[in-house]
């Protein structure tokens, strides 16, 4: 498949580790595009429920996908979550074409985009609210995992597919309102800063809208995810989309080594090697002389 050129892409919530992980459809979609720049907006690895005995060889071609992309000269931007807090002990590093940081500010066209993942503003990622918060994590992993076992029969069965967790928060009015708050205020601080886009993930929800208050204006971008959703954002002649994974349009991939037994990966002992080793393999593909002092053609 022809890579297909993007100016930027903004992915987040990949929750690499997970079982919910939909690694195989992100390297699909990885292998198919050229961004100029790829922001990770947060959530890329997930440090509650890292377990060395559990990070598939599907899960670490995705890092070796970004890597890839790296080498052939995009920028890659990566900030922080919070499910991958431990990283922020190295924000604001920078190593070639690769950064580490916890929010970023990118003028695209004479418009001011505010790009963070958006935990800030939730009460339930802090203090004593995350134990909480994390066993939470473990239950939604576990219905996800129920949900893809009866995803497959039901499609043995000829039927289209639900989503469980989806349901649960569409039918809960205290979700709904949160997740309306949370917008609300990403949009109202951003009109106090006079920027023209703000983009977060963090909340699973894919969404693009207009949001005005009595101080202005802005555009809601929120990337959604690669548990439920499987979308990001891409920034292409001068206009921010909506992309959702279409497994019809890679059907005729060719098989990639997925399913190959999980070989020792002394790599991902614990975070802090982990980071080590992206950081090394962010070294070895030094190519620009640094991130965004040049921005891409048309951005």
């Amino acid at each position: 498949m022809e890579r297909r050129k993007v100016d930027v892409v903004v992915m987040s919530d990949l929750h690499l580790g997970t079982f919910g992980c939909h690694a195989k459809e992100i390297v699909n979609y990885l292998k198919s595009i050229q961004p100029e720049i790829l922001v990770l907006n947060g959530d890329i690895i997930d440090g509650w429920q890292f377990n060395k005995r559990y990070f598939p060889v599907a899960h670490m071609q995705v890092i070796k996908e970004i890597m890839s992309l790296l080498s052939k000269g995009s920028q890659v931007i990566y900030i922080t979550g919070n499910h991958d807090e431990m990283l922020r002990r190295y924000s604001d590093i920078q190593i070639g074409n690769f950064q580490l940081t916890d929010k970023m500010v990118m003028e695209i066209n004479g418009k001011m985009t505010w790009i963070f993942h958006g935990d800030v503003f939730d009460a339930t990622t802090k203090g004593s609210a995350k134990i909480v918060a994390k066993l939470g994590g473990h239950g939604y992993d576990l219905l996800i995992m129920i949900n893809s076992f009866i995803n497959w029969c039901l499609r043995i069965m000829g039927r289209e597919k639900m989503s469980f967790s989806k349901k649960v928060k569409n039918s809960v009015k205290k979700a709904v309102s949160w997740i309306g708050n949370f917008e609300q205020t990403a949009a109202e601080l951003a009109i106090e800063k006079k920027y023209d886009y703000v983009i977060c993930g963090h909340i699973h929800q894919p969404q693009k809208r207009v949001i005005e208050t009595k101080d202005g204006k802005v555009v809601y971008l929120n990337s959604g995810d690669w548990i439920e959703n499987l979308t990001c954002l891409e920034y292409n002649n001068s206009e921010w989309s909506i992309y959702h994974y279409d497994a019809k349009q890679f059907a005729s991939t060719p098989a990639t080594e997925m399913n190959k037994k999980l070989p020792e990966l002394n790599v991902v002992t614990d975070e802090v090697q982990f980071f080590n080793h992206i950081e090394g393999l962010a070294a070895s593909s030094l190519s620009l002389s640094g991130l965004l002092k040049k921005m891409p053609a048309g951005v």
